[in-house]
Parts: C-alpha cells; structure tokens; sequence
C-alpha cells in the first residue's frame, strides 16, 4: 500500500512499538504524522472470519436451496486501556479516547467511513498489520477525580477488514441511496440484497420495489430498482 509520507525512524524494525491506529487519506495512502498511538498495548486481540449463505424454498422440496452469497470481511476485535491517573497528571482520558472515537464519523469527500491501520510490533511496509474501518467502539470510564473527570477507561474495539476496489477509479457506494441494475442469469435476489444491504434477508425490498412476484423467476435482462435503506 502507499505512503504518504516517510515512517519514523524504526518504525518497521523487530523491535516491539506501541500499537498504533494510522489514517489513511483519500487516496489511501497512510497519514503517519496523524498517528495515534494507544497508551497501553492489548493484552489479546480476536480475528473473526465467516461465510455468509442464503437460502430460498423451492416448490415441492423438503428443504430450502442453499447459496453461498460472499465471504465476510475479517474482524478484528480488541481492548485498549487508558490511564491518565497514574501516568499523565490526571489529565482527561477523553483526550485520548476521543482520538479513537473521532474515527468512526463519515468521511468529508465520501460517504464511508476513515480507513485506518492498526499496527502492533514488527510490520512489514508492503503487509500492514491490519487494514480496515472501526465498526464498533464502546468505552467505559471507570475512575474519576474529585470534579468528575473521568482519568481511567476501557475501550472495546472493533474493526472490519477493508480492501481496495480492483478498480481504482470506481467510486465507493452505500446502501442509503437508489440504484438501478440490469439483472444477469446469475442473479438472485438475495445475492444482491447480501452485496448492497449486506444482509441477504432483506431480498423482500427489492422484490416489494420491483413489484416481484416470485424471486425465483428473475428474468435476465431486465432493471431493477435497488432502493435505498431508511
């Protein structure tokens, strides 16, 4: 992946740094004058990984057609701590938790959320650690000082694998506005509901919304309208 702009000094060595959360720009290049990083390394972390199926009843058999629609992206699941009671003069841990948090808000030029990498120990430039987009973060503040200032926190994070389209020229798109697309023998309604809703349940949208009758007879050529979500 490119840079834009050089690592610090011994950023990529075998030595073990400070996990650290690095945004990427537009463009996807890593920011790293911008990077954060987390006071406390993790004690563990998760990497998730599932298939996503739908199935449709057929007329006259026992059990339903089964599909495999896409793969899930990974996941990676950790807990960050902070501590500013001890260790930074009882400072307000929001300043470091809303670092985190302030990742999760959309994008200016696209209506998607910050790419960013999270890295831990010895990474290799072409290989970051892991690429994604924070899904969840929830914190939970655990001390305070006398005037309520919250100096010791939890941090449960989230975040969910991103790749970069083959083509670099397409614009990234979401499911909260209206499309319109030309069906192929290999469509079903319920592998366009999993890649536009990612959720294969709600193919009844699209039926509803295009005045579908049976899913199974998907006429190939035709366009349909693929509303956005509310």
């Amino acid at each position: 992946m490119p840079t834009s702009s050089a690592p610090p000094p011994d950023f990529y060595s075998g030595k073990l740094q400070k996990a650290q959360i690095l945004k990427h720009d537009k463009n996807g290049e890593i920011i790293y004058k911008e990077s954060i990083e987390v006071l406390f390394n993790p004690q563990q972390y998760t990497i998730d990984k599932t298939n996503k199926f739908a199935s449709a009843p057929v007329l006259r058999r026992q059990s339903p057609i089964i599909q495999s629609t896409r793969g899930e992206s990974e996941t990676l699941s950790l807990e960050l701590f902070f501590d500013t009671y001890t260790y930074y003069s009882s400072q307000d841990v929001r300043d470091y938790t809303i670092q985190i948090t302030n990742l999760l808000n959309m994008g200016e030029e696209m209506n998607a959320p910050q790419i960013c990498t999270f890295v831990w120990g010895k990474a290799d430039i072409n290989k970051p650690y892991f690429t994604g987009v924070i899904e969840k973060a929830t914190t939970t503040y655990t001390m305070f000082i006398a005037d309520g200032t919250p100096v010791r926190a939890k941090m449960n994070l989230t975040l969910r694998e991103y790749q970069a389209p083959e083509n670099k020229n397409a614009e990234i798109s979401s499911a909260d506005k209206t499309k319109r697309k030309t069906i192929t023998s290999r469509d079903s309604l319920w592998m366009i509901a999993a890649k536009e809703y990612k959720d294969p349940a709600k193919w009844r949208i699209l039926a509803d919304a295009n005045m579908i009758n049976n899913p199974l007879d998907l006429e190939a050529g035709i366009e349909i309208t693929i509303p956005k979500l509310e």
